[in-house]
């Protein structure tokens, strides 16, 4: 059996590593024996990759909150722990973070925070330095993948010397981009082993009372030892009349637009090192903050009192990526330059193609049946799902954030008015997410009486983020067996009556129909079984592919509706009815090389125009 080259590379190798692959094999030579995380962009593939090493623990848990409560447990138990996960996550398990950063840590603790800077797969866009200031905790910023690497490593001891968990702060840039690493070797941590101490562990109001004025004592601590970090260093330039502060990927797009400019990089940069930014701001007549999303560093440096003009989001981007391209025009006419953006050639125009579902992914069926439901308001949520807000489908009216459908859901039947009093509310949830944060808002919905039904999609897999397992799986992040949850046993143990639970194929549109319109009809909670994996996994049987027939194709297009990628449209026309209405005709084709045989779009045909499809094999002559 081959090993991947991620564990078996010897110290010295150099590797051309993305920022995840590189904070893996750092969690693994940092003598690590816990990791665990949630699935989420742009963090997934750190556990993806810790996982290949055997010799450490390393799980998919539930929800973010539950993988930092595993690390904190192990760090207690005196062995290094690591968790990973992407800011959003971060949200969730705060409220265990903000009790540790009290409680301190056992064996070295470090917590990978991914921030998805540029919404290239998020709801939103947050700043995961502020957990520094808010937690009380050292952040440390890397800039590519050896120095993601690096500092992975140097987390867990400086974890341990300042008796705090670490934040490694990533981006999407530094999560995905590859970059040579040189890689070194597992050096094994003697496990401490847990020290009953109910002073420290057990965080009562006295007890984290107590812990206060040493959190704050370490927070000297921590400001000196940043002061002094070599992660921080103070690059000179020949050009005084600026100097730049930035850290993480912004150091690379400051060095390459600015490189005659003093820079501070900052690699440690909270708290920051005041004698550094200090030290610049004697050289130099204005200081720039390149830092992406907040202006928190521009903020603290006005505060510090300095003698220099600061910038920084004045000028800059406020949101988004920066890059030398959107830095270079600002700063030239900070300098009072004239700045000439250099000639570029246009991109190619590509016909827009919005995210859409897979080919026969089982969901197709249930947004195309939401949509067609009348008189309901639909609560979505995180996941493939969200995307039946788009076209064809347009079946979702809310979406805010992981879990959130259901507690919406109930704020929706709670909160209506007499104009919405005969109106159906439907939550729809996947069940990864299910398991991560929508179990309690199902309760809640029990628990107070709510009329909600929700449709629980069950597609086996996390299927957003790649597939990867859950406890509704059946399998672990090894691929081995792992007991499954049975989803309808769930709902009932959360209160569901075994009546209002129904199960359905997502594939048979007529039960499909049936089922929803009856359920949004009762009087109590309800939830609906979808029970087909997603087409990705190897659970997935695809089935004859089909074809359409063309001489009975009328051009109706109500396959269409249905969303599938592998039907196409060849003609487009108009038709003016006997009531003079005029409508537009779309005369399709099935790509049957892409097809699966769902057997979702005959079930729209009305003129059985799409059948199995048979290959024409040659005759030997």
């Amino acid at each position: 059996m081959l090993t991947h080259p991620l564990v078996s590379a010897e110290a010295g190798t150099k590797m051309l590593l993305s920022g995840n692959e590189a904070v893996a094999r750092a969690v693994w030579e940092a003598g690590c024996r816990v990791a665990a995380a949630y699935p989420g962009t742009p963090s997934t593939e750190i556990l993806e990759n810790v996982c290949l090493f055997k010799d450490m623990y390393s799980e998919w848990s539930v929800n973010e909150k539950v993988s930092l409560e595993v690390a904190i447990g192990a760090s207690m138990a005196g062995s290094r722990a690591f968790c990973a996960m992407k800011h959003v996550g971060l949200n969730v398990a705060s409220d265990a973070l903000m009790t540790q950063t009290l409680a301190g840590v056992g064996g070295g603790l470090v917590i990978a925070v991914a921030d998805d800077v540029g919404f290239s797969s998020s709801q939103n866009e947050q700043d995961s330095r502020f957990w520094g200031r808010f937690a009380h905790l050292p952040i440390l910023e890397p800039a590519d993948s050896q120095e993601a690497f690096e500092m992975t490593r140097l987390a867990f001891g400086l974890s341990e010397d300042l008796d705090a968990p670490v934040i490694l702060r990533m981006t999407t840039r530094i999560c995905h981009v590859k970059a040579m690493v040189t890689v070194g070797e597992r050096h094994e941590k003697a496990v401490a082993g847990f020290k009953k101490d109910p002073d420290r562990w057990v965080m009562t109001p006295a007890a984290a009372q107590k812990r206060v004025p040493w959190m704050l004592q370490r927070d000297r601590r921590l400001k000196d030892m940043a002061n002094r970090s070599g992660l921080n260093r103070l690059e000179q330039g020949a050009d005084k009349r600026l100097g730049f502060i930035t850290s993480g990927p912004a150091y690379m797009h400051v060095k390459e637009a600015f490189p005659n400019h003093p820079i501070l990089k900052m690699g440690f940069s909270h708290p920051l090192p005041e004698r550094e930014i200090r030290a610049l701001a004697e050289q130099v007549e204005k200081i720039v903050v390149a830092e992406e999303v907040e202006p928190l560093v521009e903020g603290e440096l006005k505060a510090m009192g300095l003698d220099v003009v600061i910038h920084g989001k004045d000028i800059l981007p406020e949101f988004g990526e920066l890059s030398p391209a959107n830095m270079r025009g600002p700063v030239a006419k900070l300098l009072g330059e004239t700045y000439k953006p250099p000639v570029t050639i246009p991109p190619v125009k590509v016909f827009p193609r919005p995210p859409t579902m897979c080919t026969a992914c089982p969901h197709l069926g249930v947004f195309y049946t939401l949509s067609r439901v009348r008189n309901i308001y639909i609560s979505g949520d995180i996941g493939c799902y969200t995307l039946g807000a788009g076209h064809p489908w347009e079946a979702l009216d809310t979406c805010i954030s992981m879990g959130a459908s259901m507690g919406i859901a109930l704020g929706l039947d709670k909160g209506r008015g007499a104009v919405d009093e005969k109106k159906g509310i439907v939550g729809v949830i996947g069940d990864s997410t299910f398991l991560h944060m929508g179990m309690q808002g199902l309760l809640d919905i029990v628990y107070n009486k709510g009329n909600v039904t929700i449709m629980l999609l069950d597609n086996r897999a996390v299927g957003m983020t790649g597939g990867q397992e859950n406890p509704g799986s059946g399998r672990d992040i090894h691929g081995e067996e792992a007991p499954r949850v049975d989803f309808a046993k769930l709902v009932e143990a959360l209160g569901v009556r075994p009546e209002r639970i129904r199960r359905v194929d997502p594939y048979v549109l007529p039960d499909l129909f049936k089922t929803v319109r009856h359920e949004v009809k009762q009087n109590e909670p309800s939830v609906i079984l979808t029970d087909q994996p997603c087409v990705l996994i190897d659970d997935y049987d695809a089935l004859k592919p089909l074809y359409v027939e063309e001489d009975k194709c009328t051009g109706c297009a109500n396959c269409l509706d249905v969303g599938c990628p592998a039907i196409l449209v060849t003609k487009r026309g108009k038709e003016v009815k006997n009531n003079g209405k005029e409508v537009d005709l779309a005369w399709v084709k099935i790509e049957t090389s892409a097809c699966t045989g769902c057997n979702l779009c005959p079930d729209t045909c009305a003129h059985d125009a799409i059948l199995p499809f048979t290959p024409v094999v040659a005759e030997m002559p």
